[in-house]
């Protein structure tokens, strides 16, 4: 009888293991320790060591729970698991606004990280064949999340002034309109042009941490990736306008 519960518990922890809620736990802890150890290169203050960490696990319990709603298979999969991890650089990137120490090249470098790591979630979801609505739009929320604090970066530490807004908080705006104008929700057509300028928009950004320019060639650059933002997101209300 002894060993006969001893199976079912052993059946019970593999269960539990390969749970989602299970799977998106064991990553945040992963992105948690990859916070911490990036105080290493960011400058950071205990409170907002904490901060991060907290915003991190606020961030990995509403994915797990949303998945639970609206993820189709039953793992979130690498891919998953690398958008994860990008939301903890993203929470990682609070430290040096909370210590006061925004912009830099240590920013640049992390937010670099983030980007290039941008294109492995979808190569990886299309491999495992766990392409979903749902990791699309975590993808997308993450880019959203990424863009904002390195436009706080750049207002805080350069002279770049608020226009920069433009380029983190264009789609949050979009999404607010949407709960007055319906429409707005609708789904667009794949198109690899939006993607190009959200790359560019987030380029932008991470070249905006650095001294590499001129305050005056700063602005520029910002005024262009505002551009080609604004004229993406025109291009799509029209369509979603046309097809409501």
């Amino acid at each position: 009888m002894r060993g006969t519960h001893a199976f079912q518990l052993a059946g019970l922890q593999r269960y539990l293991a390969g749970t989602i809620p299970a799977q998106v736990a064991a990553t945040a802890m992963a992105g948690v320790a990859t916070i911490a150890a990036l105080t290493a290169v960011l400058p950071a203050t205990a409170p907002g060591l904490l901060g991060a960490a907290l915003a991190f696990l606020l961030a990995s319990t509403a994915v797990a729970v949303l998945m639970r709603r609206y993820y189709p298979h039953r793992r979130i999969g690498g891919c998953n698991v690398v958008t994860l991890l990008r939301a903890g650089l993203v929470c990682a990137l609070l430290m040096p606004l909370m210590a006061d120490r925004p912009a830099g090249w240590t920013v640049a470098l992390v937010a670099g990280i983030g980007l290039a790591m941008d294109g492995l979630d979808g190569f990886l979801a299309r491999r495992s064949g766990l392409v979903s609505a749902f990791g699309a739009r975590f993808d997308m929320e993450v880019d959203a999340a990424l863009a904002l604090v390195l436009a706080l970066h750049v207002i805080a530490g350069t002279a770049v002034g608020a226009e920069v807004l433009v380029l983190g908080l264009i789609r949050y705006v979009f999404v607010l309109a949407s709960w007055v104008l319906p429409w707005l929700q609708g789904a667009l057509p794949v198109r690899r042009w939006r993607k190009a300028i959200c790359v560019i928009q987030i380029a932008a950004l991470i070249v905006l941490q650095t001294p590499l320019l001129s305050p005056g060639q700063g602005i520029v650059l910002a005024r262009i990736a505002a551009l080609l933002l604004v004229g993406s997101f025109a291009v799509d209300i029209r369509w979603l306008w046309r097809h409501r």
